[in-house]
């Protein structure tokens, strides 16, 4: 009796690890491989396995995007900005775990993590206030020789693609909240080749959209090698736009002037790395350049009557 009476108070618990999986759609996918790769921290010990996205993933992401663009972009900019500031209530909620990955993911102590994660929840909701602001300052009433009223206003790309940040201070969850926040705030919805060095908090982040507001399809988020993904983001006909600031400078299919290149023959509108200085420290102010980054100009004419 008293050997049942200790097994019982001193159980032994099987550790339940998580399966991350891919965020299209709304929905979380395993890769349509069936393939997995080993992540691991800064000293290489094993974290977790993430799905090895795929290019048919990736095309089935952008799919997902396109269908959504048209309630998204017809969304009020006031709606909008209230969706969006659900999200970082449920990034609030969830601050401990993203803080637990940030720290395993970026080799840094618990401190710093939690700082890059508020950062992360103070930035979301920055970007969410400009949704109804954004076109005081990309449109405007312009002067014309004639009895005319001539607006500019501004509306989104369309389907973005974004190669999120790879390495850096901040990096996996700060530095992803910097590139997809701006883009989706202002009407667009985006495809994430999530950072393949620290792919865990992108993947969280897709469990946080899900819970919220934020109608499938908006984001899209896919783990893997970069040079199988962003390729296929450049050179699809349906994505408008690439956020390149994660792409490397050498040479190789996943590098900046390669996707370039690609995005050329659709004549997509390209952010470049290299042209980005707030890329370089995300903890830095972000500015409003990402909020334009991915707009359209509109301009119409109406008589002014008598």
């Amino acid at each position: 009796m008293s050997d049942v009476t200790t097994r019982l108070d001193a159980p032994v618990r099987i550790q339940v690890s998580k399966t991350y999986k891919l965020y299209v759609g709304g929905k979380f996918p395993r890769s349509e491989s069936g393939r997995v790769y080993e992540v691991t921290d800064s000293n290489g010990a094993w974290l977790a396995n993430a799905p090895l996205g795929t290019r048919k993933d990736t095309r089935d992401a952008v799919l997902a995007a396109r269908a959504a663009v048209k309630g998204w972009a017809g969304t009020t900019a006031y709606n909008r900005g209230q969706v969006l500031y659900r999200v970082a209530e449920m990034l609030q909620g969830r601050r401990e775990q993203f803080a637990a990955e940030v720290a395993v993911s970026e080799g840094i102590g618990p401190k710093k993590a939690a700082a890059l994660v508020d950062a992360a929840i103070d930035r979301w909701v920055w970007y969410a206030g400009w949704t109804d602001k954004v076109a005081q300052i990309a449109g405007g009433a312009n002067p014309v020789a004639g009895p005319y009223f001539n607006l500019s206003t501004p509306e989104p790309t369309g389907v973005v693609g974004i190669v999120a940040p790879q390495a850096g201070y901040g990096h996996s969850l700060l530095g992803l909240v910097s590139v997809i926040a701006p883009a989706v705030a202002t009407g667009n919805t985006v495809v994430v080749a999530a950072a393949a060095d620290a792919p865990l908090p992108a993947l969280s982040l897709g469990e946080v959209l899900a819970t919220s507001d934020v109608p499938g399809g908006v984001v899209n988020i896919i783990s893997g090698r970069t040079a199988d993904i962003a390729p296929t983001l450049a050179s699809h006909q349906d994505v408008n736009a690439v956020d390149l600031t994660g792409a490397i400078a050498s040479d190789g299919p996943g590098a900046a002037g390669a996707l370039e290149a690609l995005a050329a023959d659709t004549l997509k509108r390209v952010v470049r790395p290299e042209l980005d200085p707030f890329a370089r420290d995300w903890t830095n102010a972000p500015g409003t350049d990402r909020l334009l980054s991915f707009l359209e100009t509109k301009t119409v004419w109406h008589p002014m009557g008598i």
